[in-house]
């Protein structure tokens, strides 16, 4: 049975912009979903519309947060193999690595239409459940050593589906807030995500060595989320609403698809945030092969590794970056950004013959607060391009509105950037394999962010007339 709410403003509101009667009327149906929903309604926003957004935004993040964990499990679990036993080749580990970040961008494109076609609430309870399959399979494939490297393969497939949870999750949430409010929301949602992949990686080794008595239990290190994602699942069902304003903008996509920023702003979206996601799956990896004593470390009867680090400083950089772009612009932020990693990288190959684990730790935290930094500024770059874009197309009535090109860029692109995670583990253990190090690899990122850097200056900090002569 549906039942319908008018809000009305009441004389206790101190907010200047809510004292407009609100003409804003929700019905609610059966399934949680919710008509009539308009957050640019300042006094609905006030007095109803906030409580229930930030209420689907915390159930959100938490999902988000899971996928992104059993997304880069695989990139403490590969560290930790050969203790249970198993054989892998350099190629074999990078594999494992780089296929569920090869996996979940790739799922990020349907994702981002799943909230529209099925509702957010049930999308969430739909790609909450899907994490609980490569979760369960991980934990009985690591127990037996002879488990065929083609399993494995599948199952860190598998785990791609927790990749595709962030499209989904950022596009339900920007139904959610008023424009004014998107920025904060998304950058809060986004950072819960990220921050996921050094939960992993900090609490697996602990997590499987507790009480272990000198073995491990690997098969922890899928199963010990399982609780969790049963959690996430019931609070969607629970807290989490539909959206029937929720509409899927092909018309909007396939436009943004034309526009030739779109293509500029992925590659540069690679050159950051694939680099974060691409550089956190194969910390564990680099610290193990390089500096095997400093792989893990004895906490008493657990095991703890430092790899974590380095996305929790990325994650933690991303919302500075943003707010840096806001005050400073989006193109000069991403061109400090990609400087500082082209120095952390050079610093970093100098470094190596140094074979000083502190300082190796060091310049890699660096890079990735660089990164974190890049992802913010990147992120932001992108309505503020399709905004002057809007400006220097005003003539054309047969241009999709720019807000709604801007919408579906966002979703487009971090999709493709996060092709980074991919690319870069494949192109270390390429490194390895034709060189027995990874110093190749290094030099062939800090020629790719020197040319994104160029990139940057020259379409984004040069006024234009194709961007209404704005610089970004």
């Amino acid at each position: 049975m549906a039942t319908t709410l008018s809000t009305t403003p009441t004389s206790t509101t101190s907010a200047p912009d809510t004292t407009a009667a609100s003409t804003t009327s929700l019905t609610f149906r059966p399934g949680r979903w919710i008509d009539g929903w308009n957050p640019e309604d300042t006094t609905f926003w006030a007095s109803q519309g906030r409580a229930i957004a930030k209420r689907n935004l915390r159930w959100s993040i938490f999902a988000e947060f899971l996928g992104f964990i059993i997304w880069q499990l695989w990139s403490i679990v590969v560290v930790m193999l050969p203790g249970a036993g198993f054989t892998l080749s350099t190629s074999e580990s990078f594999w494992l690595i780089s296929l569920p970040s090869l996996v979940g961008a790739t799922l990020r494109f349907p994702y981002t239409f799943a909230v529209a076609i099925f509702g957010g609430r049930n999308w969430t309870i739909v790609s909450a459940a899907l994490l609980l399959i490569p979760a369960t399979l991980l934990g009985f494939a690591v127990q037996n050593p002879e488990t065929p490297f083609g399993v494995l393969l599948l199952i860190a497939a598998l785990g791609g589906v927790g990749g595709g949870n962030f499209a989904s999750s950022m596009a339900n949430i920007t139904y959610f807030f008023p424009q004014r409010e998107k920025g904060w929301a998304l950058g809060l949602n986004a950072a819960g995500g990220n921050i996921g992949t050094a939960v992993a990686q900090l609490a697996v080794p602990i997590v499987v060595t507790l009480g272990a008595a000198g073995t491990f239990n690997i098969q922890l290190a899928g199963w010990m989320w399982i609780p969790l994602i049963l959690l996430a699942m019931w609070g969607a069902f629970r807290f989490m609403d539909n959206l029937s304003s929720a509409k899927a903008d092909f018309a909007g996509a396939a436009s943004a698809l034309r526009e030739p920023h779109l293509w500029v702003m992925a590659l540069l979206y690679i050159g950051t945030f694939g680099s974060f996601i691409g550089f956190a799956g194969v910390f564990p990896k680099l610290i193990a092969d390089q500096f095997p004593e400093f792989s893990t470390f004895q906490v008493g009867a657990t095991s703890l590794t430092l790899a974590f680090l380095g996305a929790l400083v990325g994650s933690l950089s991303r919302p500075y970056g943003g707010r840096l772009a806001d005050r400073f612009g989006g193109a000069r932020m991403t061109i400090v950004a990609f400087s500082a990693m082209i120095l952390a990288t050079l610093a970093l190959i100098l470094t190596l013959p140094l074979a000083s684990f502190w300082t190796f730790l060091g310049c890699f935290l660096v890079l990735f607060v660089a990164t974190g930094m890049g992802n913010g500024a990147t992120y932001r770059m992108i309505p503020s391009i399709f905004a002057a874009r809007g400006a220097a197309t005003a003539g054309d009535p047969h241009a999709v509105s720019t807000q709604r090109k801007g919408a579906a860029a966002l979703g487009l692109i971090s999709a493709i950037g996060a092709y980074g995670g991919f690319v870069i583990p494949q192109v270390l253990g390429a490194s390895q394999a034709a060189t027995g190090g990874y110093t190749a690899a290094f030099w062939g990122f800090i020629a790719a962010y020197a040319v994104m850097l160029a990139i940057t200056a020259l379409v984004y900090l040069v006024p234009r007339a194709s961007l209404a002569g704005h610089r970004i």
